[in-house]
């Protein structure tokens, strides 16, 4: 779910000013699994805007505060939520880990980085939403390692119907800032595409 559709439409302005998401119907990105896709979206560049940085840090507070009351930790998914979730643990005053996309094969051999307790109520925090499998990887690893993930926030997510069904059967809800097709209808308004790359990017969406 949107935090707002106000937000939401906040949010995908700043994210198309910025370049952090672009839109190219006619000539589609290669996603590293090899989806060949028309909108390619990379949240870390939001860090180098200082008050887009503010902006979604305290967007993410206020969304963790609404729905997800009583959250005693912030983890981060490697690599993208890292940073974000460390602001928004700071933000909230909370204790912060991030989860690896895989036990390290030296050391500890951790997957889980900073502490975190039994039976302790947690909201992972995400920079963006594909197919959701890596992000429903870390919060498996944090209830396998006894916590209670009460829920997950990120900036965006493709809202793809493969990523929903995903987040339904691990019965973890999803809060976001924006998605694809609060941005599609603000880069539909300001002139970004027209209609005749709104089919393509229609398209591509319900092919998952």
């Amino acid at each position: 779910m949107l935090l707002s559709h106000e937000v939401a439409l906040q949010t995908a302005e700043l994210l198309l000013k910025i370049k952090a998401v672009k839109l190219s119907p006619k000539a589609p990105f290669t996603w590293a699994s090899g989806i060949q896709s028309p909108i390619y979206c990379d949240n870390r560049i939001t860090l180098s805007f200082p008050e887009i940085r503010t902006f979604i840090r305290q967007q993410f507070g206020t969304a963790i505060r609404e729905h997800f009351e009583g959250a005693e930790a912030i983890a981060g998914v490697a690599t993208g939520g890292i940073a974000q979730g460390a602001l928004v643990a700071q933000e909230l005053g909370l204790p912060f880990s991030y989860v690896r996309s895989g036990k390290k094969e030296h050391g500890l051999s951790n997957q889980i980085e900073g502490r975190v307790e039994e039976g302790q109520r947690i909201v992972v925090v995400e920079d963006l939403i594909s197919t959701g499998g890596s992000s429903l990887s870390a919060v498996a690893a944090l209830r396998e390692a006894g916590c209670l993930v009460t829920g997950m926030v990120a900036i965006f997510t493709y809202n793809l119907p493969v990523s929903i069904q995903k987040f339904k059967e691990a019965n973890c809800e999803l809060v976001t800032l924006s998605d694809y097709d609060v941005l599609i209808e603000k880069a539909l308004a300001t002139g970004y595409v027209n209609d005749d790359d709104l089919k393509v990017l229609n398209d591509f969406k319900n092919a998952f």
